[in-house]
């Protein structure tokens, strides 16, 4: 092994194990694949692959895409190590705890597998623009969250050209998924544009677990019970860092004042149980991972990854379910696009109610409807040739000013039939355009 000028060069039969895919054909090889040398080269010296999250699919991620031959590598992940982290997120080590996921895995990959350069991005993925997310020729995610996810998809989707209403199918960017839930997991390939996208099939997501009010109020048994208590009822009544400040999961402060609220109305109640790790959990909606699915299903990510840079095989059509709870089951199968999504039609939606409607009832529709499920719209149109905003919660100041029109009809606030609204959301990069249809 050789090593000039900071780079390091290839030992002979490295990339051995590769080129047995690339260079020779095989009873599952792409029909229209012809071996070469060139595939390997393109791998190894061009292919730009952007992995999302350093938790637990991304180390595995980072490992295996590096192993596999991709030496330009980015990752992005706004979070820090925690001590909770390291018996699954094996490129962490206990002197790594507070520092920040992207980094210490990057440094980690860079110095274990020569010839690799990972760049990581410690920040939010909205902290980075669409020139950022173009220069990739794949992205893949391994994350825990489905907003994020859908923040994605909404990205990839605002990159695509259409040309005369035909899409231009070099500007979709390839995006592989990756989930997982304790000893479940799935895996699949979005073609933004053409395949079911992930707003496609919000459906197949689970619901979150709600506790009931009076029982979260008046009657706590289980330590989530306090924890709930505090992040609906406590939280908005003590304003703890400021007026219109809402709860955010991934800030630390935030989480370790709900932590101790959560301790002091626990001992009310002689419940035990209360853990910071716990806590954060029930905030941010975390299902326990185990690190036997993260393998498995990063590995099928990585896989889908290969097949697609190299075009030697067909990819998955397009969702694998994973599953060894008692026994080990997989299947795979085909979501299908809806023609009326929200995020990768390319027409306004339909939104049917009657002119006596309220703007509330147009904000549940929003947050409650399966097929949309948005965490915090913002619903702006236009009346009389100019831009009015009818609700918009993410500012306190314009909240306060906008929250009386939720209480009138939409004939009181001067909508008409076929009027469209701009709904933005934290889900989406994108405005969602809808058209209101009245019903008599």
């Amino acid at each position: 092994m050789l090593v000039d000028g900071g780079t390091t060069s290839d030992w002979q039969g490295r990339w051995d194990h590769v080129k047995k895919f690339l260079e020779r054909a095989g009873p599952f090889t792409h029909p229209d694949f012809e071996p070469n040398t060139e595939s390997l080269q393109f791998l190894l010296d061009t292919c730009k692959i952007l992995v999302v999250g350093a938790g637990g699919l991304g180390c595995e991620l980072l490992k295996d895409l590096a192993l596999s031959g991709f030496r330009h590598i980015h990752v992005v992940d706004m979070d820090t190590i925690d001590v909770s982290n390291l018996n699954r997120q094996f490129l962490f080590r206990p002197q790594d705890v507070g520092r920040p996921k992207a980094e210490v895995a990057a440094d980690f990959i860079n110095r274990r597998v020569p010839g690799c350069r990972v760049i990581p991005h410690f920040k939010k993925i909205q902290d980075l623009d669409e020139m950022f997310y173009r220069q990739f020729h794949i992205i893949v995610c391994g994350l825990d969250s489905v907003i994020a996810r859908r923040w994605i998809n909404g990205m990839l989707l605002s990159l695509l050209v259409y040309e005369d209403g035909v899409l231009n199918t070099s500007s979709i960017i390839p995006l592989i998924d990756g989930g997982t839930e304790g000893f479940k997991g799935n895996a699949r390939v979005i073609l933004p544009g053409m395949t079911a996208c992930i707003d496609c099939t919000l459906e197949l997501y689970p619901p979150q677990i709600n506790f009931p009010m009076c029982t979260i109020a008046s009657m706590p048994r289980l330590p989530e019970h306090c924890i709930e208590y505090v992040r609906i009822l406590q939280w908005p009544k003590d304003k703890p860092f400021g007026d219109g400040v809402g709860l955010d999961g991934d800030d630390p402060k935030h989480i370790q004042w709900v932590f101790q609220r959560s301790l002091e109305r626990a001992a009310q109640f002689n419940i035990t149980g209360v853990t910071y790790r716990l806590t954060q959990g029930v905030v941010k909606r975390i299902i326990p991972a185990v690190a036997s699915t993260n393998a498995v299903i990063a590995a099928a990510c990585g896989t889908e990854v290969f097949k697609i840079a190299s075009s030697a095989y067909g990819t998955l059509n397009n969702y694998l379910v994973f599953n060894d709870v008692d026994g080990l089951y997989t299947y795979t199968f085909e979501a299908e696009k809806k023609e009326n999504c929200s995020a990768c039609s390319q027409v306004p939606q339909d939104m049917h109610f009657s002119p006596s409607a309220t703007l509330q009832e147009v904000l549940n529709y929003l947050t409650d409807s399966t097929s949309l499920q948005m965490k915090s719209p913002d619903i702006t149109t236009t009346l009389d040739g100019r831009n009015k905003t009818l609700y918009l919660q993410t500012i306190a100041s314009i909240e306060e000013r906008t929250r009386p029109n939720l209480g009138r009809t939409l004939k009181e606030l001067g909508l008409v039939d076929g009027q469209e609204l701009a709904v933005a959301d934290v889900t989406t990069p994108q405005t969602v355009l809808f058209k209101l249809s009245f019903t008599s």
